[in-house]
């Protein structure tokens, strides 16, 4: 899918090597592409000259109503669909993790009436996902969620004011000036906590310390107030609760018989909120016996929101999220979507399994990376969960760069043998092949050896070939010559031919052309096209009518193998 690295240095000393170099023969690698009438044959269907599926992928605004030309223009040629968006996750997902599947059900309608088989796209995928709400289910993610400290300055890392009075920021004395100050040993957690000098005699008021800031509550509220305290000798202490009414003073909640050990130890108290407080004060009385103490960590936290969960935890969730999706979609078009991309780009360009690492957000909300809480047997998980829906399904793993980049490749052929090796219910490999006409004849004879040795099916699953010299930056102001446009037809011509060669007929799971026409491709965003970076990588340009790269992809499909 759209996010693959490009190859495109030197593309015109590439061109200009291949015209020195073959002057006006028929090379089989170009096909004559410098023939100007070898790529004007329009004649026929493109389904009707294989004996495999012929898709492309659509979108359904574009194509309602029915008779449309970008309907039409599929109707014509392809006997398969990919729909562009309208069955990832954050399309059918709602925010509360319930399903709307009123766009998706209305397309394949569509397509069912006018007798186009439709292909699942795509059940596990790190993009396009409703992240909002799977990042809930396990807190926020990495660390967040759960409830928020209330405490001003709780571990007693801020001293900006540092007086007997307030030792801390956040922090008063209220009875014991001098007996309390910030110390960077014996602590709890990071690299401060407060010690407590207490002296014989006097009552446990004689030593005492509040927070400074009002910390506001809700009436009715529980609030769990905890802290982490030891002694040098045990006893107990005192704690107090001050709450105010609005702005007036209320009563004081005494806790004493707050046992101290030797040992950092949690103390926990549970606090429901009087009728009328709106704010509190935690206060520690120290004093009475002899002893030198010391607290860290203290924590004021509504008891009504959840922690997050860890470890174990977090991979239930996740593993039940990424179960339940699959069995919900799988269910609603069981026996109507006999194909599915089930895994979607698993690795990174890198040829690594994605992680929160190696895959971050950049600020997108749409992004989670189901393998950084399941590890490398989510895949798995993912085809036997869809395995276990209906077994008749055709099962597939996707990914893009596989023809220039050789790393990644390796790392997708390893993963997709483990699976088939596990019985995991994975049937196909599909090679998405978003290419320039830069990439290496080479890497692509090598990417359909090494899928077609799996013994899977083989899919070229989102076919579409970039004409623009800038690649992932378009030039601005490009407008294809012949000559680039018959290059174009090479390419694809050679990409088929290709695949029928070196894929036999029993894995051959189909090719898919990524989009209608060269307008409304995705690569020509809203951006580019407000600057004219225009990309013309489809077999159709923006009046419906068949480029020389039709015919290209004809001639590969009659070529019988011979590229």
């Amino acid at each position: 899918m759209k996010n693959y690295k490009l190859i495109n240095n030197f593309f015109y000393i590439t061109v200009l090597f291949i015209l020195l170099f073959t002057g006006c023969k028929k090379d089989s690698q170009n096909q004559g592409f410098e023939n100007d009438g070898n790529f004007t044959d329009f004649d026929g269907a493109l389904k009707s000259f294989a004996k495999f599926p012929i898709g492309i992928a659509a979108e359904y605004p574009l194509s309602s109503p029915a008779g449309s030309k970008y309907w039409e223009t599929i109707k014509a040629d392809a006997n398969a669909i990919t729909f562009g968006n309208e069955l990832k996750n954050n399309t059918i997902v709602r925010a509360d993790g319930t399903y709307d599947f009123t766009t998706a059900d209305a397309f394949l309608n569509l397509a069912t009436t006018a007798g186009i088989e439709v292909f699942g796209h795509t059940l596990v995928w790190h993009s396009q996902q409703r992240a909002s709400y799977y990042n809930g289910l396990i807190g926020g993610g990495s660390g967040g969620g759960g409830a928020s400290n209330l405490v001003v300055n709780p571990s007693f890392e801020a001293t900006t004011i540092a007086t007997p009075a307030e030792p801390a920021d956040g922090w008063s004395v209220l009875n014991g000036s001098g007996q309390f100050v910030i110390t960077g040993t014996n602590t709890n957690t990071g690299s401060k906590a407060l010690q407590v000098n207490v002296p014989a005699g006097g009552q446990n008021f004689n030593t005492q310390i509040v927070t400074k800031t009002n910390i506001p509550v809700t009436a009715g509220k529980t609030y769990n107030i905890s802290y982490f305290i030891r002694g040098a000798i045990a006893q107990n202490i005192q704690i107090e609760i001050r709450s105010f009414l609005g702005a007036t003073a209320g009563g004081i909640n005494y806790q004493g018989g707050r046992a101290v050990t030797t040992s950092y130890a949690r103390s926990t108290y549970e606090y429901v909120v009087p009728a009328g407080v709106t704010a509190i004060q935690v206060a520690f009385d120290l004093g009475g016996t002899a002893n030198t103490l010391y607290i860290d960590d203290v924590s004021v936290l509504d008891a009504s929101v959840v922690p997050p969960p860890t470890g174990p935890a977090v991979i239930a969730i996740v593993d039940n999220a990424m179960k339940t999706h699959i069995e919900t979609v799988l269910n609603r078009y069981k026996g109507k979507i006999k194909a599915w991309d089930v895994v979607n780009e698993p690795f990174s360009d890198a040829g690594e399994l994605r992680n929160n690492a190696n895959t971050p957000s950049t600020g997108r909300t749409d992004i989670f990376v189901w393998q950084n809480y399941l590890g490398r047997d989510f895949a798995k998980k993912a085809f036997q969960y869809a395995k276990a829906v209906d077994p008749s399904l055709d099962l597939y793993i996707n990914d893009y760069n596989l023809e220039s980049s050789t790393t990644k490749l390796d790392a997708f052929v390893a993963l997709a043998k483990e699976l088939k090796d596990a019985n995991s219910g994975i049937t196909g490999v599909g090679t998405q092949m978003h290419m320039l006409l830069t990439t290496p004849y080479a890497n692509i004879i090598n990417m359909m050896q090494k899928l077609a040795a799996t013994g899977l099916k083989v899919k070229i699953s989102e076919l579409d070939i970039r004409i623009n010299p800038g690649g992932p930056n378009p030039a601005i102001g490009y407008k294809p010559s012949e000559f680039d446009l018959r290059m174009q037809a090479a390419m694809y011509k050679f990409v088929v031919a290709t695949y029928l060669k070196y894929v036999p007929e029993a894995q051959r799971g189909g090719i898919t052309i990524w989009g209608v026409d060269d307008a409304t491709s995705w690569l020509n965003t809203t951006t580019n096209v407000a600057a004219d970076r225009l990309d013309y990588p489809l077999l159709f340009d923006k009046n419906f009518n068949k480029k020389p790269a039709y015919a290209g992809f004809k001639q590969g499909l009659l070529s019988n193998g011979v590229n």
